[in-house]
């Protein structure tokens, strides 16, 4: 599996030419498949992806983890380059998503017009989904470990207006290979332990090779502030170690402060992914 990061907050050393985004976008070459984890928040995935290249017009699945426009904002320029993948994402994924910064309410939905013009392209889901050969999306995700604390800003809308995000919405993506499975949790919002332990409930006799993607540990997005406690932060570093994970890339919502502290923990166990960045599992 070759996992090439189109679009994030940074970009990879050597990534002369590419540009970064605040937003999450991965294309996962399998022998059989190619696969697209999230669109970024524009088209800018795209204009990467050329750069390196990747044809998109040959991915034969899509998949969003959420509803944000960080993760969905390209879409449109996907289903514009690409004619046959279909988009698999939870039904909750298409509802107005908000989120508060400095006492505003700003809007974080996926741009509605990907719904009205593509309403064929795109395949809800609302439970365990086998969406291709060996690539699995969970929508089930316990509680057994805290949600992270930037949730509190966020809000999803319903008919009598804005109420606290329930983060239903929220999917894991895995792809299972002879080896092993790898895990993307594109940002994390319910929880990295709780995401992985929700795939080892699914798969208990596989081990997770790699996770790959956000934790959401920023405080403030696109600024270096944490949400949690360094200690908090060093712990769930220790507790991904005790799991058996092969390997974790994170980046984008997780934070360089953040990063730093997982590193401090997990060594060369932990990388962090940015906009050109080519990783073989």
């Amino acid at each position: 599996m070759t996992v090439t990061v189109l679009a994030e907050n940074t970009v990879a050393e050597g990534g002369a030419g590419l540009r970064p985004e605040h937003g999450l976008s991965l294309h996962i070459g399998l022998g059989h498949a190619s696969i697209l984890y999230d669109a970024g928040a524009s088209g800018l995935f795209a204009d990467n992806a050329a750069r390196m290249g990747i044809d998109l017009a040959a991915v034969g699945l899509a998949a969003v983890s959420h509803g944000h426009y960080d993760h969905g904002g390209g879409l449109m320029r996907f289903l514009e380059l690409n004619q046959q993948a279909v988009v698999h994402m939870h039904r909750r994924a298409a509802d107005p998503h908000y989120v508060k910064v400095l006492f505003r309410k700003r809007n974080a939905s996926i741009p509605p017009e990907v719904f009205r013009r593509h309403p064929d392209r795109i395949r809800f889901i609302d439970g365990f989904t086998e969406a291709g050969r060996d690539m699995f999306l969970l929508t089930d995700i316990g509680q057994g470990y805290p949600w992270v604390k930037f949730n509190r800003t966020l809000l999803m809308g319903q008919a009598g207006g804005a109420v606290p995000d329930t983060l239903q919405h929220e999917i894991v993506m895995v792809v299972r290979e002879a080896d092993g499975l790898v895990v993307f949790t594109g940002c994390g919002h319910n929880g990295v332990l709780n995401m992985v332990d929700a795939v080892r409930a699914r798969f208990p006799d596989t081990p997770i090779k790699a996770v790959l993607g956000g934790f959401h540990l920023v405080g403030i997005p696109g600024m270096n502030v944490l949400a949690e406690d360094e200690a908090s932060v060093r712990q769930i570093g220790r507790m991904l170690l005790d799991r058996g994970i092969g390997r974790t890339y994170t980046g984008h919502c997780t934070g360089a402060r953040a990063f730093r502290a997982l590193k401090a923990v997990m060594g060369s166990a932990v990388d962090c992914l940015a906009t050109g960045s080519r990783i073989e599992i």
